[in-house]
């Protein structure tokens, strides 16, 4: 008997695998490789206050490892996720996240209150210009971290997660600031920025210029921030980044993960989340390891 369960925020999950929000949409396209109700979780493509139709192609290119993306947070806006694309995912008895994003404080906080009796997480996208101030990222300033996450916090009571960027020079920081101001948990790491260079036409490949990069190629990064975040907040972290098997998600908890959440590694391989799952049981049975917990604790960098 294996105990393969997660606590965050409260709620308790079956296991850790979780998919990343903005690689598995709103389930459909995945729904024929397997059961959803294997996952910890599903994180739903990120949603905004109103419907937007993204940045004009091209969207996406592959790198030597991982992928480029412009995609624009194209989605069909709040209230036609909740009456169009909930319904299919509530078949299923596994818990939702919903991936938030807003270019005010006022619009995360609108969001979230309205989600509040829909789904059962809140992940907070912080990668996003904040008007407001000009601009500036919310997720690259300590005290935007801390604002954004108050506010939401006063109007939903189910767990919140706070998902950072890691365009930052100290992820610590931004983690230690969203625990202070309430967050349940906190998820690592987003796109990192980058930028490709159509050689021919001499100019940026992507309209935007940069893009967000995320694929095998980032998880050193994201696997150094996930263990540094782990040393300064005491809330349950999500890791992500680069994760494209068992062996990488076993790294991920020994770094001071909870939980796990695959991304890029769903569009070349979809069934990865299953893959993933499996590898992790096996790996805690060949080690006579009963608790998940202990891959974290006593298996884990000092």
């Amino acid at each position: 008997m294996i105990d393969m369960t997660v606590n965050i925020g409260g709620r308790r999950l079956k296991n850790p695998v979780l998919v990343s929000s903005g690689t598995f949409g709103f389930g459909k396209e995945y729904s024929n490789f397997y059961d959803f109700n294997l996952l910890g979780a599903i994180t739903v493509k990120g949603i905004t206050l109103k419907p937007r139709k993204g940045n004009k192609p091209p969207r996406i290119m592959e790198t030597s490892a991982g992928i480029l993306n412009s995609v624009g947070l194209e989605n069909p806006g709040l209230y036609s996720f909740i009456e169009n694309e909930l319904p299919f995912l509530k078949k299923y008895s596994v818990p939702i996240i919903a991936n938030i994003s807003g270019n005010t404080i006022e619009e995360y906080s609108l969001m979230a209150k309205e989600l509040n009796e829909h789904v059962d997480f809140i992940e907070l996208n912080v990668s996003c210009p904040n008007v407001k101030e000009g601009g500036i990222t919310f997720g690259t300033k300590p005290e935007s971290v801390y604002e954004v996450t108050r506010e939401v916090r006063k109007v939903t009571n189910i767990p919140l997660i706070v998902k950072l960027s890691p365009n930052v020079t100290d992820i610590g920081e931004m983690a230690l600031a969203a625990e202070n101001a309430g967050a349940d948990c906190i998820s690592l790491i987003n796109t990192l920025m980058g930028m490709a260079i159509d050689i021919y036409n001499r100019k940026p490949f992507f309209n935007n210029v940069v893009a967000g990069l995320s694929g095998p190629a980032v998880k050193p990064i994201a696997l150094r921030m996930v263990w540094q975040v782990a040393q300064k907040v005491n809330i349950p972290i999500i890791g992500m980044g680069g994760i494209s098997n068992w062996q990488d998600a076993i790294e991920f908890m020994m770094a001071g993960a909870d939980a796990i959440s695959i991304g890029t590694a769903n569009f070349y391989n979809p069934l990865a989340p299953k893959e993933v799952l499996e590898g992790i049981k096996e790996y805690m049975i060949e080690n006579g390891i009963n608790d998940l917990r202990e891959i974290k604790i006593n298996g884990g960098v000092k």
